[in-house]
């Protein structure tokens, strides 16, 4: 309705989590996350994968978590020294974890309402490259020292995930939820790094979800460069970044920098949505509610939420759209 221009009669919105003890196969992961949809009812999904299938192909290992609250363990990482980046060829979708992630979308897709939009997290292809080290702001040590050998390695990435991402069309994923980790802000790089390392590829990828995808660009971190992104053609009109972070841009100040795209944010999910009461909720999704219009405004996060908040939290959230 919003993406078609009408003027809705509430806010739409989502909220996501990780189960990171049901996401270790497709099974759980479909579970999981039917299970959190069919407890809140939100206006889309956003599939929240585990965050390193992008990498296990790739030789990343990691131990299982079996806590709802824990984070798997990382044990090995792919990168070392710059020249560890010449093992880093193109993949297919069929092997191990992408044709797992495939599987669970369709499950997923199968067994959900067809009026309800079902997006995957798919990283862009810097931000991939960035996990595959022990400590990420190694990359950007690599990209000014050594581009000729990390630049084939992007280029190996792109075209795994260009393939990827049709198949999770074709899967029935009505688009992507694409995210630039801490890559797409002044954390690593500068614009200008960003624009010569990392939005060539992020183009090519978006690309191949097509023309009537609805996708989502998740810009992380602080500092972040949502002035210049909406700038480029990312087949999206949905910016989602953390607005609650005091050097990005504020919810109520988004139009300035959309150019007619339409925010996804507002939600403190490390502030207010984690410890406030159900009633201090409904007092800051009143006040959320006054920056912008829901033609303008899609109530979320700014990142994935904490799994330790309380179930009547987010219920709260729910119920005051």
């Amino acid at each position: 309705m919003i993406l078609a221009g009408e003027k809705p009669d509430r806010y739409a919105g989502s909220l996501w989590r990780h189960f990171f003890h049901m996401e270790h196969h497709a099974e759980g992961l479909v579970e999981a996350m039917l299970h959190f949809q069919k407890e809140l009812d939100w206006d889309f999904m956003k599939i929240n994968p585990r965050a390193d299938y992008h990498i296990e192909g790739w030789g990343f290992e990691h131990e299982w978590s079996h806590d709802e609250f824990t984070k798997h363990r990382k044990i090995h990482f792919p990168i070392s020294t710059p020249d560890d980046w010449a093992s880093i060829k193109p993949l297919s979708y069929t092997s191990a974890a992408l044709s797992e992630h495939l599987k669970a979308v369709s499950m997923i897709r199968k067994r959900s309402d067809r009026e309800l939009p079902i997006l995957m997290t798919v990283f862009t292809p810097l931000a991939i490259a960035g996990r595959m080290l022990a400590d990420r702001g190694s990359l950007a040590d690599h990209l000014r020292e050594h581009p000729d050998k990390v630049m084939p390695a992007l280029e190996a990435i792109t075209v795994t995930f260009i393939d990827f991402v049709t198949e999770l069309r074709n899967a029935g994923a009505d688009g992507i939820f694409f995210a630039t980790l801490d890559w797409a802000s002044n954390k690593y790089i500068t614009w200008e790094e960003y624009r010569k390392f990392s939005l060539p590829y992020d183009l090519r990828v978006i690309e191949a979800a097509g023309n009537d995808a609805m996708n989502i660009l998740h810009i992380c971190s602080s500092e972040c460069f949502l002035a210049e992104l909406p700038g480029f053609d990312f087949k999206s009109r949905i910016y989602n970044w953390d607005a609650s972070d005091p050097t990005n841009p504020p919810v109520d100040r988004a139009d300035e920098f959309l150019r007619g795209g339409i925010a996804l944010g507002g939600v403190d999910e490390n502030g207010w949505l984690l410890h406030s009461t159900p009633r201090e909720i409904e007092y800051q999704m009143a006040r959320l509610k006054d920056m912008a219009p829901p033609d303008r405004l899609m109530i979320g996060p700014g990142c994935a939420i904490p799994p330790e908040i309380p179930m009547e939290n987010l219920k709260a959230v729910r119920d005051n759209l």
